[in-house]
């Protein structure tokens, strides 16, 4: 429906004459450029000046042609290309040098055909490269002459017509909030512009209110979405502050809410908890983006509107997904990992989720969205959520949104004798199976076990269906811990990398080490390990379990298991 509204406007009109009146007022200076919170490295200024382009883990050299003549090896690639964040590598070398190839390469793009290409007006490709140029330009025009810097000028208000010409048919989520943030730094680093600052105040703060929860987490339910909006909004109310514009009060709620809620996904080791499509945690924009928490205080135990709990105990920590899926329009990316947790211990993450790879997605998507991705229980190897499926389906709807999954999630947490203790729920295999997967976790006040029981049963006034009764209990461990099955067969032992040990154990059911895939490393996907348990339900319910951390050495952990004496759940 977006398209078809868009090829009416453009028929309607004539073209292009659609697109001008939509940045109707005169821009003919650049009066402030924001500041850029993503890090540079000024050595790979070197590399872009011989030719080489190097994104998203591919290479590419010009040998004297122009960059965006070349067939790109990746999309990722491409979308880095044209986002033209690498000009940010220039400005950190600020040369006279790099800021003559930074003139050329722009000058390149403004006459070259590939502005035609699908990528490059992709709405979230504009918007990152509309704040890009405006970020960068004084890495552009310093020391250029008046020809060049008008020149520079109607190439960039071009990419701002375009940019709003895109809103008409284009993603929800994080891309609609990037279009509206960079709307928002045009109006405000150009001149003549009061009235567009008003209107994309607005839009901001409709956005903003929409797309960011009451607890700060984004409605997407992706941890990664909050690096990736924070990133921009951070400068942007600096923006508004050089203007002498009081930001939207939308703006700064939404930052406030929003940076308690990154710490409530760090681990130990400051990494982000692996949930609906995060990848690896960008360290350098994790550590930018704190810098900017002035609370700096203990994360909230429960993100009730985002669908998250959180357990500490002395070093020990559990992060647990007990949320719905997000709405269908900006499900695009959310996985099926209803009541998965990562636990970690000090600086060492023990279970974790298989994430995503930040690039080549494509080929691992299918498998980082299922359950059996996750550290949770898969019930007849079926997902707890359904993606679209049909080729043709997808590319209408650019992508594979959730179609159906849980819809009742349940979390309850309280303090009793043993510990923290949460009980939680999920009716995501009731309407195929006519069961519940229900999900206890009890972790200790010193943090020393984590103690849990996995029930499969029947829902409320339903009988089980079907004959394929089957179900696995899977653990995806972290490629640091080093795991040895015991000897029984009914647990394992676990090295950290700093040499503590920890022991899963599983005393009524044997125990399974199989293979794995890490995909969130920032290194590329690794192989790791997986602790599964098979069960069927129409024989046994219910899986009892636990982590703890020994006391002894690795060589006498597995004489030792047998003596320690398990404790209730209260349940």
């Amino acid at each position: 429906m977006g398209r078809f509204a868009r090829n009416l406007m453009a028929r309607a009109s004539g073209g292009s004459a659609a697109v001008s009146r939509l940045w109707p007022t005169r821009a003919d200076r650049l009066i402030i450029a924001p500041h850029d919170l993503r890090t540079a490295d000024a050595t790979r200024a070197a590399e872009i000046y011989a030719g080489r382009f190097v994104f998203a883990g591919k290479i590419v050299t010009c040998h004297g042609r122009s960059i965006f003549d070349l067939e790109p090896p990746s999309e990722d690639w491409e979308v880095s290309l044209l986002g033209f964040g690498w000009l940010r590598h220039l400005r950190a070398a600020d040369t006279a040098l790099t800021r003559a190839n930074a003139r050329a390469l722009i000058d390149d793009w403004i006459s070259n055909a590939a502005q035609k290409r699908p990528i490059a007006r992709r709405a979230d490709v504009l918007a990152r490269r509309v704040i890009s140029l405006l970020s960068q330009a004084p890495l552009v025009l310093s020391d250029t002459d008046g020809k060049f810097y008008r020149r520079y000028l109607r190439g960039l208000t071009r990419e701002i017509r375009q940019l709003r010409y895109a809103m008409i048919d284009m993603s929800d989520g994080v891309p609609r909030l990037q279009v509206v943030i960079a709307l928002c730094y045009a109006s405000l680093c150009l001149a003549n512009q009061a009235k567009h600052i008003r209107s994309a105040s607005k839009k901001l703060s409709d956005e903003l209110h929409r797309q960011i929860l009451p607890d700060g987490g984004h409605i997407s339910r992706n941890p990664g979405a909050l690096i990736e909006l924070l990133i921009d909004l951070l400068p942007l109310r600096q923006t508004f502050a050089a203007r002498n514009i009081a930001p939207p009060p939308a703006l700064l709620n939404a930052i406030d809410r929003m940076m308690p809620m990154l710490r409530f996904f760090r681990h130990g080791d400051g990494s982000i908890a692996l949930f609906n499509g995060m990848s690896g945690t960008p360290s350098d924009l994790l550590a930018t983006l704190l810098a900017y928490d002035d609370t700096h205080g203990t994360p909230m135990a429960s993100m009730p509107h985002t669908g998250f709990q959180r357990l500490d105990a002395g070093t020990t920590t559990v992060i647990m997904d007990t949320g719905a899926p997000p709405p269908a329009s900006v499900s695009h990316e959310a996985h099926a990992g209803c009541l998965s947790f990562e636990l970690s211990s000090g600086q060492s993450r023990i279970v974790a989720n298989c994430g995503m790879p930040s690039t080549g997605r494509d080929n691992w998507r299918a498998f980082a969205r299922s359950t059996a991705a996750h550290s949770t229980l898969t019930y007849h190897d079926t997902s707890s959520c359904q993606f679209v499926e049909l080729s043709a389906m997808k590319r209408f709807l650019q992508g594979a949104p959730v179609v159906s999954g849980p819809t009742h999630v349940e979390a309850y947490r309280e303090e009793v004798a043993n510990g923290a203790l949460l009980t939680t729920s999920h009716d995501g295999y009731v309407p195929r199976f006519g069961v519940v997967h229900r999900r206890v976790l009890l972790l200790s006040h010193d943090g020393s076990r984590v103690d849990g029981e996995d029930t499969v049963g029947p829902a409320s006034g339903a009988r089980i269906k079907g004959h394929d009764t089957d179900y696995a209990l899977r653990f995806h461990l972290h490629p640091s811990v080093k795991a040895s099955r015991l000897s029984d067969g009914r647990g394992v032992m676990l090295v950290l990398p700093n040499r503590d040990v920890w022991t899963f154990e599983a005393l009524d059911d044997k125990v399974e080490l199989e293979d794995s895939v890490f995909l969130a490393g920032n290194d590329g996907p690794r192989r790791t390990a997986q602790i599964v348990i098979r069960q069927d339900s129409r024989h046994a319910g219910s899986i009892r379990w636990s982590f703890v951390r020994s006391t002894a050495s690795a060589t006498t952990t597995n004489a030792r298991r047998n003596a320690r004496r398990e404790p209730e759940l209260p349940l």
